[in-house]
């Protein structure tokens, strides 16, 4: 369940509170990618020293560990509660983040398809010479598909006619 700015402001210190602050929806809009990632990475800095503190404090109460250092700050026993809050501010974060990179996909998409349409169009249309009058080399030699030796046309006559009068021979024998 999300927490109230009055919530938030009770458990944080007034730079923490700033600086989840600025996660919220108006000024998150306002950030610039790069200051959105810095800010991000603040609070996950803040988060982690929470939640070290948290296990701290639950190992001693258990017994298992010996105090640490001097003392914890005056909110250390509320440590879940800030903790949840600066989660509540990552998660935030993490959405406009990845609104962002959405959009700029988006945008990178259609770019790239109103580029293609119009390299489409380009190709799309017909590719004419110019119609002025210039010099050429005139007609160009077509190569001829016929067999370049030749039979002598008597050659041919002749084997026709032999056929021919072999077939007239078989015939009169026949009947």
């Amino acid at each position: 369940m999300s927490q109230s700015a009055k919530s938030e402001r009770a458990v944080l210190s007034k730079d923490e509170f700033d600086l989840v602050a600025q996660s919220h929806f108006p000024k998150a809009y306002d950030i610039g990618f790069q200051e959105l990632i810095d800010l991000n990475k603040r609070l996950r800095e803040a988060q982690g020293k929470e939640r070290t503190f948290h296990r701290q404090l639950r190992r001693q109460s258990k017994g298992s560990a010996e105090a640490r250092g001097g003392s914890f700050p005056g909110e250390a026993g509320k440590t879940a509660r800030r903790k949840a809050v600066f989660g509540a501010a990552i998660k935030r974060l993490n959405g406009e983040i990845s609104r962002r990179h959405e959009l700029k996909a988006r945008e990178d998409l259609q770019s790239a398809a109103r580029k293609a349409l119009n390299l489409k169009r380009q190709a799309s249309k017909a590719r004419r010479p110019e119609n002025d009058p210039t010099a050429d080399k005139g007609m160009r030699p077509v190569t001829s598909e016929r067999r370049k030796t030749r039979v002598h046309p008597a050659t041919v006559g002749r084997v026709s006619q032999r056929t021919k009068a072999a077939q007239a021979r078989k015939d009169n024998r026949a009947g």
